[in-house]
């Protein structure tokens, strides 16, 4: 490798000169003045051609970009405030809904309790005429009953007195004697 290195470099100090000169043409003596000169003219060329046409139409797209991105943004925040807003009113909405729906709701239940409750009272009512009723019918049945005991009673007395005396009793006595004795 170092070999190669050695005749790139022999090689390169045997380049012919040309008809201007030997070596490299930007850094000979006779022209680098000329270079310099032309070298300012390009530039100030090139300045001039930045700073008087390109550099105001990057300015301007810039500018426009800038303003663009503030509309956008201001837009953004108007969205922004616009449904903040709407959000705002659908929570008071649903707020409301849910009370009107929990007014309802309560609204209902007082009213199914109360319907209820006259239900219940009605028949309780109902109830209370039908017990008062089947306990006339049982008193009456009942006296009924004891009035049919109390005649088989003084029958049974009357068939007993028979059998044991002999004789029979008087209907009254026997009667009397019964009715003091269920009395009892």
């Amino acid at each position: 490798m170092a070999q190669k290195n050695a005749k790139q470099v022999e090689t390169l100090e045997h380049i012919p000169a040309t008809e201007h000169g030997a070596g490299f043409p930007p850094f000979q003596k006779d022209t680098f003045a000329s270079q310099l000169l032309w070298l300012a003219i390009t530039f100030v060329a090139l300045y001039l051609l930045m700073s008087r046409i390109a550099l105001p139409r990057v300015g301007s797209i810039l500018e426009a970009r800038r303003k663009q991105i503030e509309g956008d943004l201001a837009q953004a925040e108007r969205f922004k405030a616009q449904s903040d807003e709407a959000i705002a009113v659908y929570e008071k909405a649903l707020a409301d809904a849910r009370n009107r729906a929990q007014a309802t709701a309560s609204e209902t239940r007082e009213k199914t309790l109360a319907e209820g409750e006259a239900a219940r009272k009605a028949l309780d009512a109902t109830l209370n005429s039908k017990i008062a009723e089947a306990e006339k019918s049982i008193a009456e049945r009942r006296a009924a009953a004891m009035r049919n005991v109390q005649a088989i009673a003084a029958e049974a007395a009357t068939a007993i007195v028979e059998r044991l005396v002999g004789i029979s009793p008087v209907k009254s006595d026997v009667e009397s004697a019964v009715a003091e004795v269920l009395k009892a």
